[in-house]
């Protein structure tokens, strides 16, 4: 325990003290977890039996079950013990595995795995009587539900597939400036010389290029990507590399998806968790980073993670929007950890990304992209 912060401000969860809540019966697995789904400061939400193929997403607001929004707007039902895959431009419903028993003292909040954002699959945890995605109001009691609505590439999915990953918090543990700035200054969370903190830590793009590179581009009407395949889809096959040329700027294209990286390495202190904001009207008609979490231990040296960038995940909105090397693209906020988590991210199984520059999910590489044999 940090004993400088203050006892009231709260704190994020961390692994050890989610353990402890599924032996309280305060989240409720219909089955035992897999070895690394519980993160240093999340834990991964697994794929139900059944998912639905709906003609809307929906928030099902006061008094409303989701099963019942689901009843009203279901086209047909999907037995995902079989696997199944789910197809670009549709919106599904799925069961989740974890239900919640929360205590009046403990809120959460849910974001897409990096994996899942990183191949433009949205999606979004939905409870009992939301009035917003991905936010589980303290004392929450029912079952958890994913939306899944994937963009660019069509995907295989079945039951204990892991798409989304929970946050748990007491109070208000989110730093203010001045906390921020304390801490910048204590243990710095970029490489950048000099930030301005206000409603974040800013980062930026690096179109300069990595390796002759400075990004990916999806590819359309691709064939499928297996969610639980790591390492099992050829790269060139989903993606065109972006080269970098010199201008240091890249046009978005609308409808597009894009992989980038940041300028900034990034840094998460072992007693701290950090969050992308995903969009910020004020830079642009885009959208960045789907998938939010930064785990504590997340480029720190000591966990095996110098110099690890951020990547983006990056789609246009309505119009063609120039990007340029060093633009402010989001902000990342950082909140307290209750406790330092007993692995930090880096130093345990689950932890794919530590030490990334400009990286494509875990789902590329290795033997497939291997030249054939001839």
């Amino acid at each position: 325990m940090n004993d400088d912060r203050p006892a009231t401000s709260g704190g994020i969860l961390p692994a050890q003290a989610i353990a402890a809540l599924t032996e309280r019966g305060a989240i409720r697995p219909a089955s035992a977890y897999a070895p690394d789904q519980i993160q240093p400061a999340s834990l991964d939400l697994r794929l139900g039996a059944r998912a639905y193929r709906v003609r809307t997403s929906f928030l099902p607001g006061s008094g409303r079950s989701v099963a019942a929004c689901v009843e009203a707007f279901s086209l047909h039902e999907i037995d995902l013990t079989r696997s199944a895959v789910l197809e670009t431009g549709c919106v599904y419903i799925a069961e989740l595995q974890e239900a919640l028993a929360l205590p009046e003292s403990l809120s959460a909040s849910a974001n897409p795995k990096s994996s899942t954002g990183r191949i433009d699959v949205f999606t979004r945890v939905i409870t009992d009587r939301a009035s917003a995605f991905d936010q589980i109001e303290t004392g929450y009691r029912g079952p958890l539900y994913a939306e899944i609505s994937p963009r660019t590439f069509p995907v295989r999915v079945r039951t204990g597939s892991r798409l989304s990953q929970i946050r748990f918090r007491q109070g208000d543990p989110r730093l203010k400036e001045a906390d921020l700035a304390a801490l910048h200054a204590r243990d710095p969370l970029v490489d950048a010389a000099a930030v301005s903190l206000q409603g974040g830590v800013p980062v930026s793009v690096d179109l300069a290029g990595f390796d002759g590179l400075i990004g990916y581009r999806g590819k359309r009407h691709t064939g499928l990507i297996d969610v639980d395949r790591p390492r099992g889809h050829r790269t060139r096959d989903f993606w065109e590399p972006l080269p970098a040329d010199g201008s240091r700027t890249l046009i978005l294209d609308p409808g597009q998806f894009y992989i980038l990286a940041s300028k900034e390495a990034v840094r998460v202190p072992a007693d701290h968790a950090a969050e992308m904001v995903p969009f910020d009207p004020l830079v642009g008609e885009f959208r960045v980073h789907y998938a939010g979490f930064f785990d504590p231990g997340f480029g720190l040296s000591e966990a095996g993670g110098a110099g690890a960038r951020a990547v983006l995940e990056v789609r246009s909105r309505d119009v063609p929007f120039l990007l340029e090397d060093g633009q402010i693209v989001g902000r990342l906020v950082y909140e307290r950890m209750l406790e330092r988590p007993a692995t930090l991210y880096g130093t345990g199984a689950g932890s794919n990304y530590q030490a990334q520059g400009l990286k494509l999910s875990k789902h590329f590489g290795g033997e497939a992209d291997a030249a054939p044999s001839v």
